[in-house]
């Protein structure tokens, strides 16, 4: 099997280097006229699926929507993930996952492994030290899965910790920024990411990365093209993946129009790949 990194690069080079989530919120299940319970999640994940199956790099499911239901949701979450899978539309669980020893491991396991929720890669925080995150790096390399490590987030909050700068003269966002290239060393195209919000008005230096750098915040919460521009030096635009959900998503329930607001999306940012 390939590495993450490259069927990725492959998936962003066909449908666009974009990704798009699926945010079960319960003001979108409202909108879309669905109850906010398990029967409404379910539905709106059938939808979902039809829409953006076999036409998108990326899709991300944002796992706090689906745990909000229990056992219930999770179900759901696993048969998404099993079905996009199956047809093979990369999945990135967006479980933000971070802690240390064994229960990183289990963590790992769990969304990186042959398990009912293994995804083809997981979102993970690395604040317990870029080190704790070893399970999950190990794991996902072994399985030819991907990791998104998160480094200069957009929430206002983030910077109190993000934007420190060490003893070494980096940012602590700089430094998790570097760590993840260490582990694409070698790689044609790496399969440790970063994550970086698209509504930032700075971020890292990316250029030594060589790996995929998602960035949430497009659409609805302001980012837009110039702002990857701006955030992303012109070396590395082609490992850019934009996320959207909400801009997308509010055009549900109906399947050709959530179809239509990704092409959309897809055409905004195909400057990109170019």
């Amino acid at each position: 099997m390939k590495s993450f990194g490259a069927r990725l690069q492959h998936a962003m080079g066909h449908f666009g280097p974009v990704c798009v989530g699926i945010d079960p919120h319960p003001g979108l299940l409202e909108s879309w006229g669905l109850t906010a319970d398990a029967d409404g999640l379910e539905q709106f994940a059938e939808i979902c699926v039809e829409a953006f199956d076999g036409r998108v790099a990326l899709v991300k499911p944002q796992v706090a929507f689906f745990e909000t239901y229990g056992s219930a949701g999770i179900a759901v979450l696993e048969r998404t993930i099993e079905v996009l899978r199956a047809s093979g539309t990369l999945v990135l669980a967006d479980a933000k996952r971070g802690d240390i020893g064994s229960t990183m491991d289990a963590y790992a396991h769990a969304w990186l492994g042959d398990g009912p929720l293994g995804a083809d890669a997981v979102t993970v925080s690395p604040y317990l030290g870029f080190g704790s995150l070893a399970p999950a790096l190990d794991l996902a390399a072994a399985n030819h899965r991907g990791v998104f490590v998160l480094a200069a987030t957009s929430n206002p909050e983030g910077a109190q910790l993000q934007r420190v700068v060490t003893g070494d003269g980096r940012s602590i966002a700089q430094t998790m920024v570097d760590q993840a290239a260490a582990g694409n060393a070698g790689a044609e195209f790496g399969s440790v990411g970063v994550v970086i919000g698209a509504t930032l008005t700075e971020a890292p230096d990316l250029s030594a990365l060589n790996g995929p750098i998602l960035m949430p915040g497009v659409g609805a919460q302001g980012g837009g093209p110039e702002n990857v521009r701006d955030l992303v030096p012109e070396s590395m635009l082609a490992a850019a993946i934009p996320t959207a959900s909400r801009e997308v998503l509010r055009a549900g329930p109906e399947v050709p129009a959530l179809r239509d607001s990704l092409s959309e999306l897809q055409e905004t940012f195909a400057f990109l790949q170019k």
